[in-house]
């Protein structure tokens, strides 16, 4: 049910009973939100997206034509660009009902999804790693790390501002980082 405090629903969108929407999250035309779905605070989401019964965090921003389906969490800050894609199933047929084998993937707080991205079931996206429009991530992303391509590979690591490291120092924000062969963590 919607709450009160500027939550917004466009009246082509259908929001079922039983769903939970924080304060100033913003639902525009042709969404979905099924009664088992528990969308944060200050969320946005674009034209023709599906939310199952799923966890979304605050201030999560998903764009137009995207599918949240039943497995997926976004945790807090999480971008979802134009047309990404997410499975829940490994091996799905028409003919063959999987429902009790959908496989869990974690969007960790922070993580940005580049437009058309795929990500395929059970992985776990790190924080603040950012998935390159197109890539297909077929494993786990570590924290920070900038990947592209089919399957996806990490090119190199990312600040939370979202500017891509040249150094342990980033360029735009002057955030510090302790960069190993393959993790990260900020000092």
């Amino acid at each position: 049910m919607l709450t009160e405090m500027a939550t917004f629903a466009h009246p082509t969108a259908v929001v079922d009973a039983g769903a939970q929407i924080g304060d100033g999250t913003k639902i525009w035309h042709f969404c979905h939100v099924s009664a088992g779905a528990h969308i944060g605070r200050d969320c946005v989401l674009g034209q023709n997206v599906y939310v199952g019964n799923v966890r979304i965090g605050d201030r999560v921003k998903i764009q137009n034509n995207v599918s949240v389906y039943d497995g997926v969490e976004l945790e807090d800050g999480v971008f979802c660009g134009p047309s990404c894609v997410f499975t829940n199933v490994i091996n799905p047929r028409s003919e063959i009902e999987r429902k009790k084998e959908y496989k869990a993937t974690r969007v960790r707080r922070g993580v940005t999804i580049g437009a058309n991205a795929t990500i395929v079931c059970g992985v776990t996206l790190g924080e603040y790693a950012f998935v390159g429009a197109g890539a297909v991530v077929t494993k786990d992303v570590p924290a920070y790390a900038l990947v592209v391509g089919t399957p996806a590979r990490r090119i190199g690591w990312m600040c939370t501002c979202g500017i891509k490291l040249d150094s342990d120092t980033c360029a735009a924000c002057g955030k510090r980082y302790r960069i190993g062969d393959a993790s990260i963590a900020p000092l």
